[in-house]
Order: C-alpha cells, then structure tokens, then sequence
C-alpha cells in the first residue's frame, strides 16, 4: 500500500481520530507534548475523537482522569479499551451471569461485569469462558487458574496480544507476552479482541458513529495492520515504538497511509511521493535504485526523504531494508 497524499489537513477529510494511547498521546505518565494541542485542534475542525487502546488495566474512567491531569479533553465514553471489546466478544456467546476467569486487572474485570457476566478467580467447572488482559500485578496463581479452565474447554479471550509497551523506563513486556504462558500450557490459542483484529476498533466505530475513520498508532503490528483490516486510513507517529528502520522492513499489510513525527500529524496536508524510472521522490529528497540498494540524496524535511526512501524501498522486493544501502540512507536522514 502506498504512502498517499492529502492536500487538506487529515482532520478535515476524516470523521473520527482513533487515536492510540500508548506511545500515541502520552508515554507512561507524561503526555506526548504535542497531544493536548492537536486533539484540541481536530475536535475543531469537526473530528470526533476517540481514545483506542489495547491497555486493559485500566477502567475508561481512570483513563480519562488520567488525560485530563494531562491537560487532555477526555470522558470515560471517549475511551475504548481492549477490555470492553473481549467482554463483548464473550457476552455474545454466553448468557448473562456466566462465569468468567479473569486474568488481568480492574479495567477488565469491570468490563466482564458491565457486560453482565460475573468475574471470577477461581477455575471451577462453571466457568465459561478465561478473558486475560495486561495487569502489573499478575500472580502465578492466576495464571495457573487460567490454565486449568482453558485446558478443561473454556473459550480463551486475550484482550490484546501486543508483546510490548513503551514506558518511561523503555520497552517492557505487555500482555502478549504473558498469553504465551497459558497458549504454550495448553496449547490453546486465544481470540483476540484487540488491535489489529476486528473487534476494538468496531466499538470505537460503534462510539463514534463514524463512517470514514482515521486510525492513529505508533505501532506497525496493530494500529496499521488494524487500519488495513478495516479497510481504513492509518497514520503512523514516529513518537513510539516503531523506528524508521521498522518501517522500511514493514510488510504490505503494515504499511501506513500517512506518516509524522507525532500526532499533530492528524492536523497537516500530506506530501505524495512520485515515482519515476530509476526511483522516487518526495519534496527536496530522491531515492534513486542501484545495484546495492537505494541511494538517497537531497535536502529539507527529514521525512519527506524518509518517505522517497520508503517507496523506494517497497516498490523493490530485492532491496534488503536492513542492508547497508538502507542504513546509509537512514543514516543521512539523521537515523
């Protein structure tokens, strides 16, 4: 999939920002410093925003307390967690006061129980159905429980299975990591109700009422390949995980539409990359094909030739994008 061009700021063409947490609009505790001002800018230019996460801990009310302190404008009912998205997923096949094992934190135990279910920690024979979600506090009791009910039949809902999350101290594992633990046990793969699967962005679409979405993230794996899943626009910020050597590497099913610095990205045209014989080019930057690799040479905006490099890049399955021709054109860039 191409990088596309948008001569209009992305808030105006869109009806919804669907906007990652995570990496997105803060990073552990502090707010990305661009967030308060460009959510604030695309809710006026007519854009309704939701918040979309993957993080199940949390309740939505905690959540929006937290991006208030950060000077964010948020409601519980702006927030849309994995939580909600795999409590759904069981309620639409189990009546309501079935028992669920829950392997996570408070924000998904409410969930369960907003969906009319009833949490529970202990694996008996009644329990229905194991939902596990990212918790900093998750005992090996717990997981031992979860276990025990999926290996007796339980249907095994994962909020999420992102293997990581930055935080103020780097990259640490998140809840992907820890289903490994109850998939390797028993052998079980769970249904995931987080990004890039169907189900959280459908409620954030279900929240917003919105028609033509544009999906924010900092993450190729499950904010983009979530965006292409639904057939949507993806923004990709550099403020997060994904390195520009990442992006290069990223297979056709995690390629962005549009590409910034951090999220204010939502609120700017977008330059288009032109192909020509022999390479691409994107503002002051060209990419030109040789033999060994992509070979970048010109001036200004870093990501414009972040951008030429990039289609460059994809157009040629030969090229290596982690080999030497692609670190030295990274390298020119500043990376």
């Amino acid at each position: 999939m191409p990088l596309l061009a948008a001569e209009r700021p992305l808030s105006t063409i869109h009806d919804a920002m669907l906007l990652d947490l995570d990496g997105v609009v803060y990073i552990g505790p502090s707010a990305v410093p661009a967030a308060p001002e460009a959510i604030d800018k695309a809710r006026a230019a007519g854009a309704r925003v939701a918040y979309v996460t993957n993080n199940a801990g949390r309740t939505p009310a905690r959540i929006a307390e937290h991006l208030t302190h950060l000077g964010i404008n948020a409601t519980p009912q702006d927030v849309v967690t994995s939580a909600e998205a795999a409590a759904r997923l069981v309620a639409e096949r189990h009546p309501a006061g079935s028992e669920v094992l829950v392997v996570g934190d408070t924000g998904l135990r409410q969930a369960v129980r907003r969906m009319g279910l009833v949490p529970v920690t202990i694996a008996t024979d009644s329990v229905v159905a194991v939902v596990q979600g990212y918790s900093r506090s998750v005992t090996r009791d717990l997981l031992d429980q979860g276990t025990l009910a999926v290996s007796r039949g339980a249907l095994y809902v994962a909020s999420n299975a992102d293997a990581t999350a930055p935080t103020e101290w780097g990259v640490t594992p998140a809840n992907g990591s820890f289903v490994r633990v109850i998939a390797h046990a028993t052998g079980v793969e769970p249904i995931i109700a987080g990004k890039p699967m169907r189900p959280l962005h459908e409620e954030g679409i279900r929240r917003t009422g919105a028609r033509d979405p544009l999906i924010v993230g900092d993450r190729l794996d499950t904010d983009i390949e979530g965006a292409i899943v639904h057939g949507a626009a993806g923004l990709l910020v550099l403020s997060g995980v994904t390195t520009p050597l990442d992006l290069l590497a990223a297979p056709e099913h995690r390629r962005p539409n549009y590409l910034s610095w951090d999220v204010s990205g939502m609120n700017d045209t977008h330059p288009g990359v032109d192909a020509f014989h022999g390479g691409t080019r994107c503002g002051g930057w060209t990419a030109t094909h040789t033999p060994d690799g992509p070979l970048l040479e010109g001036s200004g905006d870093r990501l414009d030739g972040l951008r030429a490099l990039c289609e460059a890049v994809w157009a040629n399955p030969a090229v290596d994008p982690a080999g030497p021709a692609a670190r030295t054109a990274l390298a020119a860039l500043g990376w």
